[in-house]
């Protein structure tokens, strides 16, 4: 923590008590909110109020908080380090808790909801007091600026955080939805949060620190499970078999079939060079006639019938 950020620090601290003591003592701050409310600014300048409406979501914490931890998750994983989206986290942790402290334990209405002109509205069950969208605009916005690593980008980042911020918290005033008071205390709130964040660095580094060790760790073993040799189960010996029997069906040679002799050729020479000293000429013998032995004949059945005669009994005449 630098000397002139101290300085900020204090200077800030000191204006946020003010407006606090200025709000709760019902001082000419608060005659102020009344004058700022009835003027009505929505219904002087209605041309205004469809585009700030769109406007006024850079102060709302859902969508903002989207936007910046998505570029911020970017630079972690470009930089390989997480402690952009600590710092997020962290000072959004502190947005929520010192802000809605306040918010609770005033409990103050809005323009909207004031029912007594000159008064505070304090401690009636509101929650307006300070100003969240102003607040966070301030700080999510003014993160960036706080994580750039060079001077020209955190100047650049500086005033566009500070354009964003004062845009915002003037149109919650435009829109009656906050008093001037609010966005003050909401500037204040969300300055102090920037300002104080160096006191956190050493947590952030210790967190850091744990969760890339457990990263590391849980790595680790993803790659031992991965790389684990793979158990083979035994095997049982198996019985060595022997040759199965041939059960082939064998051909036989046809009865009377002569089979083809292949006898050399006399005088044949030697075709080309490295042929062989001889030509082997096949001839087959007299085409293959099935010779019907006498068993096989057919039976002849002698002409006419060899049944005997039939004895015919003499007969007297």
């Amino acid at each position: 923590m630098s000397r002139t950020r101290l300085a900020l620090f204090g200077g800030t601290s000191v204006f946020y008590l003010a407006i606090v003591v200025a709000v709760l003592a019902s001082t000419w701050l608060v005659l102020i909110d009344w004058k700022v409310m009835l003027f009505r600014p929505y219904q002087q300048w209605p041309e205004l109020h469809a585009p700030l409406d769109y406007f006024v979501v850079l102060g709302q914490r859902g969508p903002t908080a989207v936007m910046v931890a998505a570029w911020l998750g970017w630079r972690s994983w470009r930089q390989h380090t997480l402690r952009p989206l600590l710092v997020l986290g962290t000072a959004l942790l502190l947005l929520n808790v010192t802000v809605g402290a306040v918010k609770i334990g005033l409990g103050r209405l809005g323009p909207h909801y004031a029912t007594q002109i000159g008064s505070a509205e304090l401690f009636a069950g509101g929650d307006i007091f300070p100003s969240g969208h102003t607040a966070n605009a301030v700080v999510t916005w003014g993160i960036l600026s706080y994580l750039a690593t060079t001077p020209r980008a955190r100047r650049y980042l500086s005033a566009l955080s500070a354009v964003v911020a004062l845009g915002v918290g003037l149109t919650t005033v435009y829109l009656g939805t906050h008093w001037l008071s609010d966005v003050l205390l909401g500037w204040a709130a969300g300055l102090l949060i920037l300002l104080g964040l160096p006191w956190c660095e050493p947590l952030i580094g210790r967190a850091e620190a744990l969760l890339l060790g457990v990263r590391d760790r849980l790595r680790d073993r993803l790659r031992e499970h991965r790389h684990a040799p793979v158990p083979v189960l035994p095997v049982a010996p198996v019985a060595a078999v022997g040759p199965l029997p041939d059960v082939r069906p064998r051909r036989q040679p046809a009865v009377g079939l002569e089979e083809p002799v292949c006898e050399p050729v006399a005088g044949a020479g030697a075709v080309g060079a490295g042929a062989h000293a001889g030509s082997i000429r096949t001839t087959l013998s007299q085409p293959r006639t099935h010779a019907v032995l006498r068993s096989e004949r057919m039976p002849v059945t002698p002409a006419g019938s060899r049944r005997p005669p039939r004895s015919r009994p003499a007969t007297g005449g």
